[in-house]
């Protein structure tokens, strides 16, 4: 008899058992955090949260490493407190204090979408704190991006309203199957729309408008998020599902390989949201990287 398929309610249920709520600046903050080891912290963007790297962070526990997300105020199953600044740059900050809050003293940093202006600006700021960064389908020149179409109606009032209460149970599996993933026959629709649930949970995604429309565009912000990739400190990876239609790695991983001067960027054979089907390909990369470091420190002790 075929197992009957979990509610989306259950799925969430059941993700946020496996997780903990703590306290930073008075606002209620959720995180998973899995395994014993060296810290691997993985920042997620839009519209998703820690349940985006739900599967990877288990892959890190089982190599010895404890990974680590933390929803952004605004997403998931953290708080969304009206009077927040929902700006990248005080994103960067608010990830800075909750790590801090979890005592992650070290850490290896993973970036994807949003959370990869967001984590170089982190990087930037606390580069001692990093041990490794790996880039995901992400974008570094935040003065010349443009956003992909399906970005475009939530920075319009009202086009953004009227786009957010269109993403449905029946409409976002769709747009998942489109944009996020190139076989979806291992993701069951409950936990494809447990997306949209933990978009809208509380505030009706009122808060995920005001980070669409808070982007910064600055060239005193693309400085600091050069500053991150070009960090001699500590290594630099990208890894890219190679199908992504929204974040092409043609456009997106070049212009990330040409800041960071890597000789190569590893590809996936997955879509914008390789976490969910090329999880084991990328804690793979991740812990080669993490071991480098390690290789690389003791031959200088040698």
């Amino acid at each position: 008899m075929a197992q009957k398929e979990k509610s989306v309610s259950e799925v969430i249920k059941e993700h946020e058992a496996s997780g903990r709520y703590f306290d930073v600046d008075g606002i209620k903050t959720f995180a998973l955090k899995y395994g014993r080891g060296e810290p691997v912290l993985c920042l997620h963007g839009v519209p998703t949260s820690s349940f985006l790297y739900r599967k990877l962070l288990r892959s890190l526990e089982k190599k010895g490493y404890k990974g680590v997300s933390i929803d952004m105020p605004g997403l998931g199953l953290t708080e969304r407190p009206e009077n927040f600044d929902y700006s990248f740059s005080n994103l960067a900050d608010f990830l800075y204090k909750a790590a801090k809050a979890l005592k992650l003293k070290k850490f290896h940093l993973v970036v994807h979408d949003v959370g990869g202006p967001v984590g170089f600006a982190l990087a930037a700021r606390h580069a001692n704190r990093i041990m490794s960064l790996t880039i995901l389908n992400t974008w570094v020149d935040v003065v010349n991006f443009k956003k992909p179409v399906v970005m475009r109606p939530f920075e319009k009032r009202v086009l953004g309203e009227a786009e957010l209460k269109m993403m449905s149970h029946i409409t976002w599996p769709v747009m998942f199957k489109q944009m996020g993933v190139v076989n979806s026959s291992r993701i069951s629709t409950s936990e494809m729309n447990a997306y949209v649930d933990l978009l809208k949970r509380q505030d009706n995604g009122k808060a995920f408008l005001k980070i669409m429309r808070n982007f910064d565009l600055s060239e005193e912000f693309r400085n600091l998020c050069y500053k991150a990739v070009q960090s001699k400190d500590y290594p630099v990876q990208a890894i890219w599902g190679a199908k992504d239609p929204a974040l092409q790695l043609e456009t997106y991983g070049e212009e990330i390989k040409k800041a960071a001067g890597l000789k190569e960027i590893h590809t996936l054979r997955s879509r914008h949201f390789l976490q969910e089907e090329a999880w084991l390909g990328i804690a793979d990369k991740v812990v080669d990287l993490a071991k480098s470091v390690h290789l690389k420190t003791v031959k200088k002790e040698v």
